[in-house]
């Protein structure tokens, strides 16, 4: 071997010496996408929602150092709420060593739960999506955690109910439903529908077409009918402007119920005065008491490492953004207790790990998440994990409970979620899954 052979050998050799703890270093992350919308109408509420994502993030690689010894590597991708969009951010992360996705919207995700079964990419859906992916024997990517609008509605009739003294109080009664015209919005339709059956309410059904700036039709019916009670299924700008124009055509704010979508202070903060009595319904506190908010404010933004301002840190969805996070991490977490602690996760295994949660109260305190939510268990089964729900009430500054917790009633909620994922399961040939399936 020549001299310059061997000087080209030993360069292969140190390249490749100096590439291999690159490498190692790269397989030791665990990569979450974050689709995210932070442009567009409904940016208000979309950023402190991201924003709550990755000060998570932040906080588990600072203080914990990631997950067993596994950092978290993110990467946003924009949306403005669009499906396609939406679709397209799936595509171009999933490559990336994606191992779950929260699309943040609805429309995303059924477009992605068409998606998810091939690629073998868990779908967290937080309080929102498919409401009948509760049903894991069906839909064994979708994740639906802490409540679907099926849930919500459900909970919002039993608190109308309550109101008024009686289920048999609302017999004669008339509910509007100003919604999102869009499978958002149209979600509780189903559950609604069966509701005012048993009760004997009268269902009216206002859409509002998106993104919910011009609503003079609306609430122009909402005037004409005047409704008992109005039920508001809105995102982003809707809900102030629906607020508004309640306040314009004289429509009492404490007669509306929001969906928990339609209650942070996005929604009312500039309404203010206007928005008082408004009632909405709520997953998790808001506020800086907890100690995960005390952790990420002294470990992430006093290092300047926030990702918005610091006045947001602890409010409604920048909360709801922290636990979609950590979620996700205790996911990973749990998945590494069966296939190997301080390993990267894929995708299927985090799909375990979401399918085998305990985050019962000890785990949640420990989590530094005491009394910001309820404890959650999901199964094979059970994809939801929990169907807990209070309302709260805006006084015009701030909003404070004024329920106490309220649980969606399975015996209506899971023949209704068993019939349409059959459904589902009939229409694309999918068959149930297996106890053999379920125990992989």
């Amino acid at each position: 071997m020549t001299l310059k052979s061997y000087a080209l050998a030993a360069l292969t050799l140190l390249g490749a010496a100096l590439a291999a703890p690159a490498a190692l270093a790269q397989a030791k992350e665990q990569f979450f996408p974050l689709l995210v919308y932070r442009t567009g109408p409904y940016a208000p509420n979309g950023t402190p929602w991201a924003n709550g994502k990755q000060d998570y993030i932040k906080l588990i690689n600072a203080r914990d150092g990631g997950i067993n010894g596994v950092k978290i590597t993110f990467e946003e991708c924009e949306t403005g709420y669009a499906t396609d969009k939406g679709v397209e951010c799936y595509e171009r992360l999933k490559g990336k060593g994606a191992s779950l996705f929260d699309p943040q919207a609805t429309g995303i995700t059924f477009a992605l739960t068409e998606k998810a079964p091939g690629d073998k990419i868990p779908l967290i859906t937080l309080g929102y999506g498919r409401s009948e992916a509760a049903d894991g024997l069906a839909f064994k990517w979708n994740f639906p955690l802490m409540g679907s609008y099926w849930t919500a509605s459900d909970i919002l009739i039993q608190h109308l109910a309550k109101k008024e003294g009686g289920f048999d109080k609302l017999k004669g009664k008339k509910i509007a439903l100003v919604y999102h015209d869009s499978p958002f919005g149209k979600e509780p339709i189903p559950m609604l529908t069966e509701r005012s059956k048993m009760h004997g309410f009268d269902l009216q059904m206002i859409p509002v077409t998106a993104p919910g700036v011009e609503q003079k039709a609306a609430w122009l019916q909402v005037r004409q009918s005047r409704p008992d009670y109005v039920l508001l299924w809105g995102w982003g700008v809707m809900n102030s402007t629906a607020l508004r124009e309640a306040q314009a055509t004289g429509y009492p704010r404490e007669k509306m119920y929001g969906v928990w979508w339609a209650g942070a202070e996005p929604d009312v903060k500039d309404v203010g005065e206007g928005a008082k009595g408004y009632n909405a319904l709520a997953l998790n506190t808001s506020g800086q008491t907890p100690k995960v908010i005390q952790d990420i404010l002294k470990q992430v933004h006093d290092k300047g490492q926030g990702t918005g301002p610091k006045d947001e840190v602890g409010s409604v969805l920048y909360t709801r953004g922290l636990i979609i996070q950590m979620f996700s991490v205790e996911a990973v977490r749990r998945a590494q207790e069966r296939f190997g602690k301080g390993k990267v996760m894929t995708g299927e295994q985090v799909r375990w790990g979401l399918e085998n949660l305990a985050l019962d109260q000890k785990k949640l305190d420990a989590l530094g998440f005491a009394d910001v939510l309820r404890p959650l268990s999901t199964s094979c089964a059970d994809h939801q994990g929990s169907t807990w729900a209070r309302v709260h009430t805006w006084d015009g500054a701030k909003w404070n409970f004024s329920s106490d917790w309220y649980q969606a009633d399975e015996q209506i909620l899971k023949p209704l979620v068993k019939s349409a994922a059959d459904k589902y399961i009939t229409d694309k040939k999918i068959p149930r899954r297996t106890p053999q399936d379920c125990q992989s």
